[in-house]
C-alpha cells in the first residue's frame, strides 16, 4: 500500500502533467470546437486490450465491432456509442466528449454499461492532427496516470491508444489500441 506522502506526490505530478497539456493547448491556433468533426459517422473497431496492466503481462485479447460517433449541440459535444466483441467477452459503453471553449481543451468522459459509472476524464487538445489527453485514475486501488493518444492516417482510419503510467508519467505502457476505419455510408455490414 502506498503511504499518503506517495499518493499525493503521484497527484501532485499528475497536476503538473494536465497543466502542461494545458499550456500546450493554449499554443494552438484554433479554437478546436470541431476537433472531432472528422470522425462523426460510424466505424468498424479492432481493439487489442492488454489484460492485465501495470502487472507485467503480456497477455493481449482482440476484440472487434463498431464505434458509432454522434455529434451533440453543434458539434460542442459528440458520443462515442461503443460495441466490442471477442473470445474474451464484449465491451459496451459510451464516450462523452465535451469542448471547454475558454481553455480549448475537450474531456472525454467514458462510460462502461458494465459499471454504469463514468470513469475520470482525460483532457487535453489536438496539436497538428494529433489528439493528446491526460489525466488521473486508479487501478486496483492505486493512482495511476492516462495518456489517451488519437492519430489518424487518412480521412477513413484512425488509432486511438490509451496508455497508463504507475511511476509518476515517467514511463508509459499501452493498455488499449483501437484501429478504426470508416464505414461508407448506407453500408450497415461490418
Amino acid at each position: 500500500m502506498r503511504s499518503p506522502a506517495t499518493i499525493r506526490a503521484c497527484l501532485a505530478t499528475g497536476v503538473l502533467i494536465i497543466a502542461s497539456a494545458n499550456a500546450h493547448a493554449a499554443e494552438a491556433t484554433a479554437t478546436g470546437v470541431h476537433d472531432f468533426d472528422f470522425e462523426i459517422g460510424t466505424w468498424k473497431t479492432h481493439v487489442s486490450r492488454l489484460t492485465h496492466p501495470l502487472s507485467g503481462s503480456k497477455e493481449w485479447v482482440e476484440l472487434d465491432g463498431t464505434s458509432v460517433v454522434r455529434k451533440i449541440m453543434d458539434g460542442r459535444s459528440n458520443l462515442v456509442e461503443l460495441d466490442i466483441a471477442g473470445p474474451s467477452g464484449r465491451i459496451t459503453g459510451v464516450s462523452l466528449r465535451l469542448y471547454n471553449p475558454d481553455t480549448r481543451q475537450w474531456s472525454l468522459n467514458y462510460a462502461s454499461f458494465r459499471s454504469g459509472t463514468l470513469t475520470a476524464p482525460v483532457v487535453g487538445a489536438f496539436d497538428k492532427g494529433r489528439g493528446e489527453f491526460f489525466g488521473l485514475d486508479t487501478l486496483d486501488g492505486k493512482p495511476v496516470f492516462v495518456r489517451f493518444v488519437i492519430v489518424c492516417v487518412s480521412t477513413d482510419s484512425c488509432r486511438f491508444e490509451q496508455s497508463f503510467s504507475g511511476d509518476g508519467g515517467k514511463t508509459w505502457e499501452a493498455n488499449w489500441i483501437a484501429t478504426d476505419t470508416r464505414v461508407a455510408e448506407g453500408n450497415t455490414k461490418s
